[in-house]
């Protein structure tokens, strides 16, 4: 199984850019978030031939471990991006309902 490797997150701004109403995300940010996607896709369907193979139980937990890690990785990317960009951006522009809006995908994050 293939594990997500950690990579140093950049500190440039790479998360929301506002465009006319709606924000768009940079490519770097998207691609780098797709790329990890892709491998946690391969590895959901590596524990899935496992778990169809009647391979051991403790090989396929530490293998669903892995891709919990690698989910969690992914939105603590996006979460900081996300800090660094829009909320930031929002908190600036004094704008009442980041905190509240921003509680919330913490609350929801640590479920």
């Amino acid at each position: 199984m293939q594990k997500i490797d950690e990579q140093p997150i950049e500190q440039k701004k790479m998360c929301c850019v506002e465009e006319e109403d709606s924000t768009h995300m940079p490519d770097d940010l998207q691609k780098q978030l797709m790329n990890r996607m892709n491998r946690i896709e391969g590895q959901v369907k590596g524990v899935k031939r496992m778990i169809g193979k009647n391979e051991y139980c403790d090989d396929i937990l530490t293998q669903m471990s892995a891709v919990q890690f690698a989910l969690h990785s992914v939105s603590r990317l996006l979460l900081e991006s996300h800090i660094n960009t829009c909320v930031i951006d929002k908190l600036e522009k004094k704008d009442p309902e980041i905190i509240s809006e921003f509680m919330t995908t913490i609350s929801k994050i640590m479920k």
